[in-house]
């Protein structure tokens, strides 16, 4: 079975066994919802656990797991991330990518110069993500994940064509 990292759990939450989750996904209500299955990497294992609430509070996602209803149960999966099943996720639209399809991309620019290769992702708070592109030389730098610099994705090829301004790498 193949993962896909969906939340870190920050901090608990009162003493009923809510958890506060930091979301990695673009799709944070349904990853989360009332009796999903998702998985607590744990003790170098992954522990499969059913979500009995779900709620947002102060932007974070608060949930409970079923037959953890105390603190006392879930405090020691603090700073532990979540997961969901990749065979789990839904079919997205054309030109639309998941986070984990994007990572490995090859970056060229309009002229089909390569210019590196994506190797993370960075979500900022509540502006566009940034692709974490390395050159050959090994120094990274931030590529907006916008139209006005990304020309085109092409997933059969593996490459992201950018606009590549100056000052930009």
């Amino acid at each position: 079975m193949e993962y896909i990292k969906i939340g870190l759990i920050q901090n608990t939450h009162g003493i009923k066994g809510e958890l506060k989750i930091e979301s990695y996904s673009d799709f944070t209500e349904l990853r989360f919802a009332v009796g999903n299955l998702i998985y607590i990497e744990y003790d170098g294992k992954m522990i499969p656990v059913e979500i009995a609430s779900y709620r947002i509070h102060k932007n974070k996602v608060l949930v409970t797991f079923d037959g953890y209803g105390n603190i006392n149960l879930v405090e020691k999966f603090k700073n532990h991330a979540v997961y969901m099943n990749e065979e789990d996720r839904q079919e997205l639209e054309d030109g639309e990518f998941y986070i984990d399809e994007l990572i490995g991309m090859e970056v060229v620019d309009d002229k089909g110069v390569i210019v590196g290769e994506v190797i993370d992702v960075e979500p900022t708070n509540g502006a566009q993500n940034n692709l974490r592109v390395k050159k050959e030389d090994g120094k990274t730098f931030l590529l907006p994940y916008v139209d006005a610099f990304i020309i085109e994705i092409d997933d059969e090829k593996n490459q992201i064509v950018a606009n590549m301004v100056e000052g930009l790498f």
